[in-house]
């Protein structure tokens, strides 16, 4: 995948460490690099393959990246063959017993109906072009840059990071639901299209990968991450900040909305 964004290593590791202060995040922001060429994935220094025989969810993967700070690599060997694990990321096209929806029939929907559909509408970087993909902490700066930044939230973190992606050029989001594979909304989406993706994680990612229950994802290019730290930024000059100070459910909010929009 050809850069687009002109943020280099060096500059993402800062906004690592921004982002990570501006919101008190639990985890490391983390990259996602997919390779074409074998050989120069392993080329990223640090980097670590799963052990021989085993294999992985790319939630795992992402798991230890963020929380043991990790730099991982893997190909179709180290994820189970044909599946969605591989297939959300490009690493290969999902077998017939995924697609036909046999696989999640009567697990996470009644009828094979709905199980196709399920896996037709889904997200997913097109297979054939990429035969790795890398994940490492930012703040490492060892994919330069990376395709993707990824980091986990609350969900009151992520609305102030979105507000701060609206604080100079404001746009609308609108974020996908795919339910189940819940990781095709966030970087598979954001792999596939270079857009902001929001996901609320699935089942196996919490199972697996052992996402908390107040855990949002967001996935996202690194100029739009370097946009939303500079509207965080401007956010916090506003006084509007992270933990977010609660009022009082009784209190006039006269008082507080006067802070921030004058009185009237």
């Amino acid at each position: 995948m050809t850069d687009q964004s002109g943020v280099d290593a060096a500059e993402l590791k800062r906004l690592s460490g921004r982002l990570t202060e501006l919101l008190r995040l639990r985890t490391l922001p983390i990259g996602m690099k997919l390779f074409e060429d074998l050989e120069q994935m392993a080329q990223v220094p640090g980097l670590r393959h799963p052990k021989e025989g085993r294999r992985h969810s790319t939630c795992q993967l992402v798991t230890q990246a963020r929380m043991a700070g990790l730099t991982l690599g893997i190909q179709h060997e180290n994820v189970l063959p044909n599946s969605n694990c591989g297939g959300v990321v490009g690493l290969n096209a999902p077998g017939e017993d995924y697609l036909s929806g046999r696989k999640f029939h009567r697990v996470w929907f009644e009828n094979l109906e709905a199980s196709k559909k399920h896996q037709e509408q889904m997200p997913r970087v097109p297979a054939g072009r990429y035969q790795g993909l890398a994940v490492s902490p930012l703040r490492m700066g060892r994919l330069d840059p990376p395709d993707i930044c990824l980091f986990y939230a609350t969900p009151g973190q992520m609305i102030l990071f979105i507000n701060g992606l609206q604080w100079k050029t404001y746009r609308r989001y609108d974020f996908t639901i795919t339910g189940e594979s819940a990781c095709a909304d966030s970087w598979g989406r954001a792999l596939a299209t270079r857009e902001t993706s929001l996901s609320i994680p699935c089942y196996a990612e919490r199972r697996y990968g052992g996402v908390a229950d107040d855990e949002l994802l967001m996935a996202l290019p690194p100029e739009e991450l370097a946009r939303g730290v500079e509207g965080l930024e401007g956010l916090y000059k506003a006084g509007l900040r992270y933990p977010i100070s609660p009022f009082s459910a009784s209190a006039d909010p006269a008082e507080g909305l006067a802070a921030s929009y004058g009185n009237s």
